[in-house]
């Protein structure tokens, strides 16, 4: 089962082409772009940390649009790189720390609750990377979801949480992004072994 979002990847790509045209001719590269993507992490991290939630929301949204871009300008640009996309991936998992260590600064969710779900999101990650790297898999993007409906998921408890803050709504959004994201990382093991190994029964 692939991510909701992920079926849209053709289309997705399409549709930001000329953004990353945009970026070409202002002479923007993909790794700059990245580069970019890491410090607007750093601030949104700040901004929850400090109680802004609703400000975190517009950073965070930045956040994206960087990373959207670096994507369409290397298809733009034609330089898509094996580096790029590591420096990408390594940057979308610093933005998470510090989102995740913002929340856990702002009191709104619990320190073991936000361990629980920065594990489950690196381990998703890690399991389609390590898969993905045998070079038997071509894409390991399976599972309940991906990065972007955990994202959705922490931005509708950052929106919630000034309106009702007893109800701890971050907190919950957290704890649900941490179960789908074990979730997701139990998926994309089962869905390696099966391509790797088949029913042969053999580890």
């Amino acid at each position: 089962m692939m991510p909701i979002l992920a079926r849209f990847r053709g289309r997705y790509e399409e549709v930001t082409l000329p953004l990353g045209r945009l970026c070409v001719q202002l002479g923007l590269t993909p790794n700059t772009l990245s580069l970019c993507s890491l410090v607007l992490g750093a601030l949104a991290g700040y901004t929850i940390g400090r109680g802004s939630f609703w400000l975190a929301i517009g950073v965070i949204a930045l956040v994206g649009l960087t990373d959207v871009a670096d994507g369409a300008t290397a298809r733009a640009s034609g330089t898509a790189s094996p580096f790029g996309t590591v420096l990408d991936h390594t940057v979308d998992r610093y933005v998470e720390l510090f989102v995740v260590l913002g929340m856990v600064w702002s009191g709104a969710v619990d320190g073991r609750w936000a361990l629980f779900s920065f594990a489950g999101m690196i381990m998703a990650s890690y399991v389609r990377a390590r898969a993905e790297s045998t070079g038997r898999i071509p894409s390991a993007n399976v599972g309940l979801a991906g990065r972007q409906e955990k994202i959705g998921l922490l931005l509708l408890g950052l929106l919630l949480q000034p309106i009702f803050p007893t109800a701890r709504p971050l907190e919950w959004a957290t704890i649900a992004v941490g179960v789908i994201s074990h979730l997701t990382a139990g998926q994309r093991l089962l869905f390696a072994r099966r391509a790797l190994v088949g029913g042969s029964g053999d580890a």
